[in-house]
């Protein structure tokens, strides 16, 4: 990362993180970071239900709700770029303060609760963005007050048709009351019945919170295959608070993600690459910090990762880092591809 780019990062946190993150939105949307020096490596090129990408690092939806700098994060180095969550109607979110910086735990909470300009603005962007390059998704959410919620998921995926690369089911999020409760066995199987009965040409994955028991996954794994899901996105935040937490705002409700995520998450990976077999492709989010953790993550079944909240701490060279160590990473192990290598430890 340039000296300007590290001073830029330390200067954000001198603000509250929510401010930091609309300051670094416009940072951005304006042309003022710079872009880092992105070596394209064959070794990393890679795809995932039919979509080729340029390396397996994407970014996790929660950064650029309303996708408003779409190609500028493409050009940070990303493979893919997740931006939403999305829902119908716009909605103002959670109460602020609603998101907190753990800076000694390099985590964040957040309660944001699914804040973003709604549809009509994000189809807007999007359509103007047509025959750009890049693989870019939407995470799919639902209105808190919204009286059918699965009805969101199919509102939004049918309004944004051939306006996206794919499209992420949300049901993860902690943050809107009784959201999680989709993630149950008949509810999962309705959702997702509905949701691929109103699916276009472009792949649908579904993202699931890290908090679930033995019983869930094996639900949910086979909700998955037998509705034909395109991949499988693990995990979202936790509820949970281990007691390795050590910053003074640890205990705040909402959804804890980064470092202390990244065990957890990365176990949930293995076993839905055990239970799934291969059956479908997963992406592997939670704690991606480093070239060692993207590679770990792939070893245990990732056929590609996301990361959000490792960019607070390290600013937006963190991802040509990565990919620049995951190439290397590679070819000292013998592997001519990522391919090879998804699952090696499953």
């Amino acid at each position: 990362m340039s000296g300007l780019a590290k001073l830029g990062t330390r200067a954000l946190h001198l603000l509250p993180p929510e401010a930091a993150h609309t300051a670094s939105l416009a940072a951005l949307k304006s042309g003022l970071v710079p872009a880092p020096s992105i070596i394209a490596d064959p070794v990393l090129e890679t795809s995932i239900a039919g979509l080729v990408l340029p390396n397996p690092v994407g970014l996790a939806a929660g950064y650029d709700k309303n996708g408003e700098i779409i190609d500028a994060l493409l050009k940070l180095g990303f493979g893919f770029v997740e931006c939403g969550a999305v829902t119908p109607k716009p909605q103002p979110g959670n109460p602020k303060p609603r998101v907190f910086r753990l800076s000694a735990d390099r985590a964040v909470i957040n309660r944001m609760g699914f804040n973003n300009a709604g549809l009509v603005a994000l189809k807007a962007r999007l359509s103007a963005r047509l025959g750009r390059p890049g693989v870019v998704g939407v995470n799919l959410g639902a209105n808190k007050e919204s009286e059918d919620r699965t009805q969101d998921y199919v509102t939004s995926l049918q309004a944004l048709d051939g306006l996206a690369d794919f499209f992420t089911v949300n049901i993860s999020s902690p943050n809107t009351p009784g959201l999680r409760a989709l993630q149950s066995k008949a509810a999962l199987d309705d959702l997702l019945t509905r949701v691929m009965a109103a699916k276009g040409a472009a792949p649908v994955f579904l993202k699931v919170a890290p908090d679930l028991k033995d019983e869930d996954l094996a639900d949910i794994a086979a909700s998955v295959r037998d509705n034909g899901l395109d991949a499988l996105i693990v995990s979202n935040t936790t509820i949970e608070r281990p007691d390795t937490l050590m910053s003074a705002d640890r205990a705040e409700a909402g959804g804890l993600s980064g470092r202390p995520l990244f065990e957890r998450s990365t176990a949930l990976l293995k076993a839905f690459a055990q239970a799934l077999g291969g059956a479908v492709p997963l992406i592997g989010v939670g704690g991606v910090e480093d070239a060692a953790t993207a590679y770990a993550k792939i070893r245990a079944g990732a056929s590609a990762v996301q990361l959000y909240s490792a960019l607070v701490y390290e600013g937006p060279g963190l991802v040509a880092q990565i990919n620049r160590g995951l190439a290397e990473r590679l070819k000292a192990d013998g592997f001519a591809s990522v391919t090879d290598a998804v699952g090696v430890e499953v």
